[in-house]
């Protein structure tokens, strides 16, 4: 049995999983997501943050906070948007169509945008592989599914010369936030260099639809115009200014995502199913029936990511605690046995 389409495309298709396995929501343990587990404590919200239209001074409160938690600087042009998915679709739109470079295995939508905005799109093994001709470069780092890192060297040495062609380099850091030191963010209002910033991930509101790009004033400007006045909702406004602006709650969680880490690498630990790479948010193993583990574990009601482009690999998202990795363990040891050695 093939796994469903929407699953396949995203995780998080949950309603999908129980629509064909069965079960209630509250039976399913849903580790098909990069997403932090454990939600962060909201902030109190004022009434008219869901009373009125966000005001200009609230949207410019967090968009300082942003950058101050990124390790942007001062000058550096920002822009916030409902999720980094809304950057990503629409900034290859403000693009002229030219030779595109996208460092894959990755995530899909970074294709898939380009294709739409009419750039000729080619997929390379590394950043090193960019032909002489390709004037957009797209790097996801820590990359996604693979969790391959790249050098904050390998991507100046990119940036400098997409940058001597008049080119733009796009370093997508959804899952940075954990490694910090490794960001490029510090770079950020270059000329040719872009960068995306998840929110929802690292806090576990990826419900609230926040996303950031780091970039220049002027491309900052086009896209924040292009997105329109309001964008971004009056109470995801308020939770960036209070989350992003509170280095105690970022450390802390920063903590906590990676014992959750260490929870998932124990649990996944099983030669017949080895690990391809992992992040502070997921990891990845492969089995030559990934298609039937991933089924196997939707029987125990648990959820996980497989791929279409890769088939014999399965992504695994962060328990949120010991039960949960526990539970994982038993479940995936279950299902390997279940499932066999066969091709």
């Amino acid at each position: 049995m093939q796994p469903d389409a929407t699953a396949l495309r995203h995780g998080g298709a949950l309603d999908a999983a129980i629509a064909r396995h069965g079960g209630r929501r509250a039976d399913w343990l849903d580790l098909s997501t990069g997403i932090n587990p454990v939600p962060s404590e909201l902030p109190e919200f004022p009434p008219e943050a869901f009373s009125r239209l966000p005001e200009a001074s609230l949207e410019r409160a967090a968009l300082d906070a942003a950058r101050r938690a990124y390790g942007a600087p001062a000058d550096a042009g920002i822009v916030a948007a409902p999720g980094s998915q809304a950057l990503i679709s629409l900034l290859p739109f403000l693009l002229s169509p030219a030779e595109v470079a996208i460092v894959e295995p990755t995530y899909a939508e970074h294709r898939r945008a380009f294709v739409a905005a009419g750039h000729a799109v080619a997929g390379i093994d590394r950043p090193g592989d960019i032909a002489a001709t390709v004037k957009i470069a797209i790097v996801v780092n820590p990359n996604n599914p693979d969790g391959r890192v790249f050098s904050r060297a390998e991507l100046f040495a990119l940036h400098k010369r997409m940058a001597a062609r008049g080119g733009l380099l796009v370093v997508d850091e959804a899952f940075m936030d954990v490694t910090p030191d490794m960001s490029l963010a510090s770079q950020a209002g270059r000329p040719g260099l872009l960068i995306h910033r998840s929110f929802g991930k690292f806090f576990g509101l990826a419900g609230l639809r926040l996303g950031f790009a780091l970039t220049t004033c002027d491309r900052a400007g086009q896209l924040s115009e292009r997105l329109g006045p309001w964008a971004v909702s009056g109470p995801a406004l308020h939770c960036a200014e209070a989350l992003l602006g509170d280095g105690a709650v970022i450390e802390a969680t920063r903590q906590r995502i990676r014992r959750q880490a260490e929870m998932l690498f124990d649990a996944v630990l099983d030669r017949r199913a080895p690990l391809v790479g992992r992040t502070a948010l997921f990891a990845t193993i492969r089995h030559e029936r990934a298609g039937a583990l991933f089924t196997a574990l939707c029987r125990r009601r648990i959820l996980t990511r497989p791929f279409t482009e890769r088939p014999d690999w399965l992504r695994i998202g962060n328990p949120a605690g010991p039960d949960d990795a526990a539970r994982l363990r038993a479940a995936l040891g279950e299902a390997l046995d279940e499932i066999g050695d066969g091709g």
